[in-house]
């Protein structure tokens, strides 16, 4: 029998971590590490969840900051553009009855089409007037032209005294040079009297053809009083046919609000005439997005009476001043008014849109709201990022 000092020493769990020993599981042997070892491996460090946030956050805002920089001159947008375009009164140049109105509020019409209609029968009357007044003048001025072959002929019978008072005047003088006393006085002073006379009627004859002509004028139809009533005669078709009111371009009707018998004064319009021809946008940017933007440059569109679609565009040109609300001895200027806010919004200006393609002109409305975007140049990055905005954009006017 051994003694009990020569047994080994019973090896508890702890004794055996201390030294690092191996452990049995089963049939596998696993390595524990020792103390030291367990000591000197630093703790794995856990990442703080709002930490990370916060910096994702940051990194977030400081990326759409710098693209609004730079889409701000490079890829420009806004939605404060408004569609406008002519609306031009429709001002009767005569006054009369409205007998007929050949449009309703709203409706599309076309170059040279019957608006309305005027009441011709004064009209007429003052045409058959203006023709008797062309032919009376005419019969004045056959009348003055007799009048003027009268004061001719006078004209001649006074040059034939004229020249029969010469002829006895000096047979007297001859008579009177060869015998003096074959004639008295008396028949010397005769003779003087009657060439006298004589040249004084031609004088007179004269004075009276010229004064013949000279109310006469031109012959025909460079007659001052043919001239002055063929005036008349024209003024008067004129304004009769000036009581036919028709469109002069293509169009649509508006702010039509009378009937049949209304008195139409000349100079006063009777309904407004919105034109198909010259209709544009003007976009209102911001002062400091204007760097970049010139003619010609390609602009996508979206309108909010198509929403959903885009449609191509053209800058046609750059606002070059705009009123600031103070008085001015200058002309009108446009209107625009920035938005208030804690930070001062910079002016803005507009700039004038051209659409591209029948199909977008025809859903124009004058007063119409747009948002657009501006391409300034080749940037891949920033014309995408724009695309898209305007895209959503576009589909975001469904809940405007």
């Amino acid at each position: 029998m051994s003694k009990p000092d020569d047994k080994e020493p019973a090896v508890t769990e702890d004794s055996q971590q201390e030294r690092g020993g191996d452990r049995t599981e089963g049939d596998e042997t696993v390595a524990e590490p020792s103390i030291e070892e367990i000591e000197e491996t630093p703790p794995r460090r856990r990442i703080d969840p709002i930490r990370l946030i916060t910096v994702m956050v940051l990194i977030v805002c400081i990326a759409l900051f710098g693209w609004h920089l730079y889409s701000d001159r490079f890829t420009p947008t806004t939605d404060q553009a408004r569609i406008e375009g002519f609306i031009v009164p429709v001002v009767p140049q005569v006054s009369g009855y409205l007998v007929d109105i050949s449009v309703d509020l709203h409706d599309r019409v076309h170059a040279g089409q019957v608006l309305a209609q005027i009441d011709r029968e004064p009209f007429e009357l003052a045409v058959r007037s203006a023709r008797a007044a062309l032919a009376n003048a005419g019969q004045q001025v056959g009348a003055q032209t007799a009048g003027i072959e009268a004061a001719a002929g006078k004209v001649g019978i006074s040059l034939a005294r004229l020249e029969r008072s010469q002829r006895y005047y000096d047979r007297v003088q001859r008579v009177f040079e060869r015998n003096p006393g074959a004639l008295s006085q008396a028949d010397r002073d005769n003779a003087d009297a009657s060439l006298a006379q004589a040249e004084s009627n031609l004088v007179s004859s004269e004075a009276q053809l010229e004064r013949a002509k000279v109310q006469l004028g031109s012959t025909g139809a460079d007659n001052p009083m043919i001239e002055t009533a063929a005036a008349a005669l024209a003024t008067a078709e004129f304004n009769l046919s000036q009581t036919t009111v028709i469109a002069w371009a293509d169009g649509a009707i508006d702010s039509l609000a009378l009937d049949v018998g209304h008195f139409a004064q000349a100079g006063q319009p009777i309904m407004s005439f919105v034109s198909d021809k010259g209709l544009w946008i003007a976009a209102h940017l911001r002062e400091n997005s204007l760097s970049y933007i010139e003619p010609g440059l390609p602009v996508d569109l979206v309108l909010d009476v198509a929403p959903g679609r885009i449609f191509p565009a053209t800058v046609r040109s750059v606002g070059v001043g705009v009123s600031t609300g103070g008085s001015s001895n200058r002309g009108e200027l446009p209107v625009v008014e920035g938005a208030q806010g804690w930070l001062r919004d910079p002016q803005r200006f507009p700039v004038i849109l051209t659409v591209d393609g029948e199909e977008a002109s025809r859903l124009l409305r004058i007063g119409g709201q747009a948002t657009v975007v501006i391409y300034t140049g080749d940037h891949p990055l920033l014309n995408r990022l724009a695309r898209f905005r305007i895209w959503l954009e576009s589909w975001l006017s469904y809940v405007r």
